[in-house]
């Protein structure tokens, strides 16, 4: 699999981000996950959940959410089921586009019989007035 193919796949995990199972299909069980609102190491989806809290049906939520796009993406497949993927995640409003939000991200990554999925993920909030 080559590096693009890690672009692709950081940008499809952020465009299912509303669907949670598809979003956590993108993830391995066992996930590790480091937050900036969390003050400790989340191990597995369920940890990660205490921190999202419960999913939301895309019928049942009361205004959209925002839009999350990675952008400024580095990614390396070293060719033994390991890639990397670095990017930050802009957050924007849906309804005028304004930047609300940037996310340093650290994504490592094992490729599978199930395909790439995340083994670890590390995510810093970043002034949103891209100041950093």
């Amino acid at each position: 699999m080559t590096s693009a193919s890690l672009d692709d796949f950081v940008v499809a995990l952020y465009r299912d981000l509303g669907d949670r199972a598809a979003f956590d299909a993108r993830l391995d069980p066992a996930v590790t996950v480091w937050e900036t609102p969390w003050p400790t190491l989340m191990r597995g989806i369920a940890e990660l959940d205490e921190l999202r809290g419960p999913a939301v049906a895309p019928e049942d939520r009361a205004e959209p959410l925002p839009e999350v796009r990675p952008v400024e993406i580095v990614s390396d497949d070293f060719g033994d089921g390991t890639g990397l993927v670095r990017y930050v995640l802009e957050v924007r409003d849906p309804a005028d586009g304004r930047l609300l939000e940037r996310v340093r991200v650290t994504d490592v990554l094992r490729h599978g019989d199930e395909g790439w999925r995340i083994v670890h993920h590390h995510a810093q909030d970043l002034p949103a007035d891209g100041a950093n």
